[in-house]
């Protein structure tokens, strides 16, 4: 007994969207995969090519970004008048 299998044109799923094209293949897709991380809050930068050039992920952005982050909370409590 051998398995069945489908050709991509011949699974019509009634996707209309125009955005979809036939080309994209989803193929070992997981559904839902980011979802939780989503829903938890999620806030997208583009960083231009010319900073992205330093930074090759994800990682090293908020690295930098969390570095920066202490210089200037501690410029911020050094400066007269202050509440620490």
């Amino acid at each position: 007994m051998g398995g069945i299998s489908f050709s991509h044109e011949s699974l019509n799923l009634g996707n209309n969207d125009p955005d979809m094209l036939e080309e994209y293949d989803f193929t070992g897709g997981v559904r839902g995969k980011y979802a939780k991380r989503y829903e938890e809050g999620a806030n997208v930068v583009v960083i231009e090519p010319d900073v992205a050039e330093y930074f090759p992920d994800h990682d090293s952005v908020n690295e930098a970004l969390r570095s920066l982050a202490k210089i200037i909370k501690r410029q911020r409590q050094d400066q007269p008048g202050a509440e620490n």
